[in-house]
């Protein structure tokens, strides 16, 4: 089947044609995925995406094609990846985010943090406690203290930790941090 046929009929809602361009490109796709730090898996997901995105602008009769099909499928799964790969960098950077304590003398410098935040109001507490101590999730974070969502936890967790900084450099030198 000629590609141009394969185009009118997905427009048309055909699936089969759909099932067929999914095995037509399968490899191709994953491979594009795979050989940029994605697993099988994330690639299969990837790929699904893509041919959902492809359907729909073809279905709803707006999807102009002025490449080959694998051009227009290939760009969708580099833009859906590329989006991927970016929110775990930002998933990534935010468990790096941690208060790092030296080694020698933790225990002196965790009680000097421990009275600093003792000194917060209940929510900022909850929130530092719960992230840096407990280790919970934006998520979990979120649904403990009844905020509407992550995004909000993390703001507060981002202000909460600037005013322990603050808290912090304002009561103590760094002689009380360092030998």
């Amino acid at each position: 089947m000629k590609e141009n046929e394969i185009f009118d009929k997905i427009c048309k809602g055909d699936e089969k044609a759909l099932e067929l361009l999914y095995q037509k490109y399968y490899r191709m796709m994953t491979k594009m995925v795979i050989s940029n730090s994605g697993t099988e898996q994330e690639a299969k997901d990837i790929y699904q995406d893509a041919l959902v995105v492809f359907w729909q602008k073809a279905v709803s009769g707006n999807l102009v094609l002025t490449s080959k099909i694998s051009t227009y499928i290939y760009s969708i799964c580099q833009n859906l990846w590329r989006k991927e790969l970016e929110r775990k960098k930002r998933l990534s950077s935010e468990e790096k985010d941690s208060i790092e304590l030296p080694q020698h003398d933790k225990e002196e410098r965790a009680k000097l943090i421990n009275l600093c935040i003792s000194q917060m109001g209940d929510t900022c507490k909850k929130v530092l406690m719960y992230y840096y101590f407990d280790g919970l999730s934006m998520q979990d974070i979120a649904d403990k203290l009844g905020f509407a969502n992550t995004n909000t936890a993390k703001t507060k967790k981002y202000k909460c930790k600037q005013k322990l900084d603050e808290l912090v450099k304002s009561q103590y030198s760094e002689h009380d941090f360092l030998d």
